[in-house]
């Protein structure tokens, strides 16, 4: 089995195209395989282990296609310090597997110490603020790289926010030179549930610091709208994507699907339709 002594020789850049979320069910037909699909990304999480299946095929699976790491348990909204052993395996990890991009989420799980199973999210305040630059500041540094930070959905609205939500991604971007991994199907959650202009977050976006972009499906309860990554894209997010790669160009993108985990072929058909639109607009610039 592969464990993680093991390096590669440079890191692969992630392409300006299409890629999938890697999920256990889909390892084995991908090595056999071979999907034209742009790049891979993983859950960091799911390979902190020391070996084991996990680490014996993402290895095979690095050796074909470019990958990105994305974490879900780093906690950067937490007032908690941030977890140094976390830091530690994400860096070993890294070290080994040479990912194109590294991001986390702006959320919080913990507090003293107690984990939460969900991505919360923060209150938009310039006191919030300065607790994520630090913990941002904190992991850029310990891990020697840029990550990027995703929005979040959200199905609670904080009274005491003063600023915007797309006002405070761009102010932690502009603090820390952090990237922003831009989810466009949280962007149209959250504009539904809370009745906020979606086109208005996008365009808000500093363009230079936005690096990936998330597309995932998501189900509806009454008038919420909740983000499973359970469903195809829907129409009023491929919309919003297309307005996004008008704004910010080709920028990498992901086919997210984490619920009820469908036949590769799915995926790829998903994946298609995203390059499609990349297409579009690489023959447009052209």
């Amino acid at each position: 089995m592969q464990t993680l002594n093991s390096r590669f020789a440079a890191p692969a850049a992630i392409p300006h195209d299409v890629g999938i979320g890697l999920r256990a069910a889909h390892y084995r037909q991908i090595l056999e395989e071979r999907p034209a699909i742009g790049w891979m990304e993983v859950h960091s999480e799911n390979y902190f282990g020391d070996g084991g299946q996990p680490l014996h095929y993402l290895r095979q699976i690095r050796d074909a296609y470019p990958i990105s790491l994305h974490g879900v348990g780093l906690c950067l909204g937490t007032t908690d310090r941030i977890d140094r052993e976390h830091l530690k395996r994400l860096r070993r990890l890294a070290e080994c597997f040479e990912p194109g991009l590294v991001s986390e989420h702006l959320s919080w799980g913990v507090v003293a110490g107690r984990f939460l199973n969900d991505l919360l999210p923060l209150p938009y305040t310039e006191e919030a603020l300065a607790v994520v630059c630090e913990h941002v500041h904190e992991a850029q540094d310990y891990l020697g790289r840029q990550i990027l930070i995703e929005n979040v959905s959200s199905y609670i609205r904080f009274r005491h926010s003063t600023i915007s939500e797309h006002e405070f991604i761009a102010a932690l971007a502009a603090c820390t030179g952090c990237g922003i991994l831009l989810d466009v199907n949280n962007v149209h959650v959250n504009a539904v549930n809370h009745g906020l202009d979606p086109v208005r977050h996008i365009d808000a976006m500093p363009a230079q610091a936005v690096k990936e972009i998330h597309l995932a499906g998501f189900d509806r309860a009454g008038d919420l709208l909740i983000d499973t990554h359970g469903q195809r894209v829907a129409d009023p997010v491929w919309t919003l994507y297309r307005h996004a790669v008008a704004r910010f160009g080709a920028v990498p993108t992901l086919i997210e699907w984490d619920t009820d985990i469908p036949e590769l072929s799915v995926l790829i058909d998903e994946a298609a339709t995203a390059a499609a639109i990349l297409g579009a607009r690489h023959a447009i610039a052209a």
